[in-house]
């Protein structure tokens, strides 16, 4: 499994027609992930998701590639191509502004978009205390949050 260490990002950009296709190909497991780790979250802490309160699980996940993709970096590795990629919660728009997610995706080498893998989405466990334990939560970022390699 690669490191942030070991892969080298390209600089984040607006993404192309592939990788939008990427994206498409996992859609379905994005926003199958997103409900399952809301739901998780609201059980076990619910600030990880609380830019989220009050909004329906249908209009969470009401998003598209080809209009809410609206940021992607990539590295390759020996194993494929790690993808990064920023997406827009159209329903999250508070006092921090819109809402958006960091999703980790898979492309194997040499098979076309067919085999990409959803991997991850980051839910942010920031600062922690002096015993180690997280005193912030965040699975929403802002449109200022760096898309940044995550390894959950």
């Amino acid at each position: 499994m690669a490191s942030a260490e070991e892969i080298v990002l390209n600089a984040p950009h607006r993404p192309h027609a592939n990788a939008v296709e990427a994206f498409n190909v996992v859609l379905h497991d994005i926003k199958a992930e997103i409900l399952k780790s809301r739901h998780h979250w609201d059980r076990h802490e619910p600030k990880m998701w609380a830019r989220a309160a009050g909004i329906a699980d249908a209009d969470l996940v009401a998003f598209t590639a080809e209009r809410d993709l609206v940021e992607v970096r990539s590295a390759p590795t020996s194993y494929g191509t790690i993808i990064l990629g920023k997406i827009r919660l159209p329903a999250v728009q508070d006092a921090e502004g819109a809402g958006y997610v960091h999703v980790r995706i898979h492309d194997p080498p040499n098979r076309g978009t067919e085999d990409v893998r959803f991997h991850s989405i980051w839910t942010d466990e920031g600062t922690r205390n002096a015993d180690g334990h997280p005193t912030t939560w965040r699975a929403i970022q802002t449109e200022d949050t760096p898309l940044e390699f995550f390894n959950e």
